[in-house]
């Protein structure tokens, strides 16, 4: 019933960028606090960046503050996260997630289980 659709993942050279997109079914959208994980083999699925349904709240991991952000599009169902000066440790499957409101203020929004909907993943290379 509710799916969620990533894009925009590819190769890119260390210093690059890369826009993701992930797109949500549904009229519900706006209501949703959305997420970005990523994953590599091996290893957990990590947090990224959180934006909560009210849109003035925005969390990042360390690593990538000041280099990616997120931000989302209501009127378009859609959740983007733009990627600047990528480095190679940034290559991995980037999945978008969604928590349907109402959300409790102490929920972090930092780990899977504070969702309920992913998309499948795309994939960021960054080379060297």
């Amino acid at each position: 019933q509710v799916q969620l659709v990533e894009s925009g993942g590819g190769l890119v050279q260390a210093g690059g960028s890369l826009r993701l997109s992930c797109v949500v079914s549904g009229p519900t959208f706006s209501r949703y606090a959305m997420g970005w994980f990523r994953q590599t083999p091996g290893k957990e699925r990590e947090f990224v960046a959180a934006i909560h349904w009210s849109g003035n709240v925005a969390v990042y991991e360390d690593s990538v503050k000041g280099r990616f952000t997120i931000s989302r599009d209501n009127a378009k169902n859609t959740v983007y996260l733009q990627m600047n000066s990528l480095k190679p440790e940034d290559t991995a499957v980037y999945y978008c997630a969604g928590r349907f409101a109402p959300i409790p203020g102490s929920l972090p929004l930092t780990r899977q289980r504070d969702y309920n909907y992913w998309g499948q993943g795309t994939q960021v290379t960054v080379s060297s």
